[in-house]
């Protein structure tokens, strides 16, 4: 790493967390078997969803695209970040660190908003159940999934052109392990300030404006389910609902901490980590909260390893 020119403008440096080599093979081993049990796990929710006929409503045609984002979100970065742990170069393309963080903006805003869909479904779902299927028609749910990926890609393709045109003054080497928002703005050698409001407004319609939709949404959700008389059902839609409640504590919390502050100096391993922990760990435990506690799932899952019941 130390040879490598760092005033060549066609590379970025992720120092990620070289300066801890003990730590990456460790990052290395625990990170490769994440990974490749985040693509077992989205890809067999997609592949149970599609598959079988009981699983073919709104609710898991959401589903269904959260994995696929998922299974991208994370590609986006981690083979990038095994690369980089498994050896001393720790350099990436100009290109490569564009491409990466247009992917890592844009699919981290259509899951925040997707995320918003799938909370409005399961307020129809509990609170109109008489008219959701009338209500959330395959139309409607292509409809909001397009919005979603659309609002995404215009989010990425309006901040991700100011990220990297701010001048560097020849430095290149990124204090993180992937080329992030926040990272690239603290390497720029001018003031960020107006940058910084840029992100700040982004971020309010992108992620806090969706996250106080979905608070509202199942705030009214949790209501109507505590009047749901039978125990049973109940039992099903509070699980359902704590499922992606969940979910989103998981994902909007570090998402929140991280791009709320764009510029500041927080620690770099701690930045790191919740990084991390949004792009690696969430991935990973999506599969498992919206299974374990699923009975449709965990029968789909069984119809489709056994074959049918007879």
């Amino acid at each position: 790493m130390e040879g490598t020119n760092d005033s060549s403008p066609n590379h970025f440096i992720l120092v990620g967390f070289s300066d801890h080599p003990r730590l990456e093979r460790i990052l290395f081993v625990a990170l490769l078997i994440a990974y490749l049990l985040t693509l077992l796990g989205n890809t067999t929710i997609i592949l149970v969803s599609q598959q079988d006929p009981h699983l073919h409503t709104p609710m898991y045609f959401f589903l269904t695209h959260l994995s696929f984002l998922d299974l991208s979100f994370t590609t986006s970065s981690i083979p990038q970040l095994l690369y980089n742990l498994n050896g001393h170069d720790k350099t990436i393309s100009y290109a490569g660190c564009t491409i990466q963080l247009f992917l890592f903006l844009g699919l981290g805003g259509v899951e925040c908003l997707l995320l918003t869909v799938m909370a409005y479904d399961r307020f129809v779902a509990v609170c109109r159940p008489l008219r959701y299927m009338a209500t959330m028609n395959h139309r409607l749910c292509q409809g909001l999934v397009s919005v979603a990926w659309g609002c995404g890609v215009a989010n990425s393709l309006a901040m991700s052109p100011v990220t990297l045109c701010l001048p560097r003054c020849g430095h290149h080497k990124v204090d993180h392990f992937l080329c992030e928002m926040p990272a690239l703005i603290r390497k720029a050698c001018v003031n960020t300030v107006p940058v910084e409001v840029t992100v700040f407004v982004l971020v309010v319609g992108i992620v806090l404006s969706p996250l106080v939709f979905i608070l509202v949404s199942y705030s009214y959700t949790v209501r109507a389910v505590l009047q749901i008389r039978s125990a049973s059902g109940r039992q099903k839609a509070f699980n359902t609902c704590g499922s992606q409640l969940t979910v989103v504590s998981l994902f909007y919390g570090n998402i929140i901490y991280i791009y709320m502050q764009p510029g500041t100096s927080s620690s770099r391993d701690q930045g790191q980590f919740l990084t991390l922990f949004y792009n690696m760990v969430t991935p990973l435990l999506n599969p498992l909260i919206y299974t374990l506690r699923n009975k449709e799932v965990k029968g789909a899952l069984r119809r489709l390893l056994l074959g049918p019941a007879r």
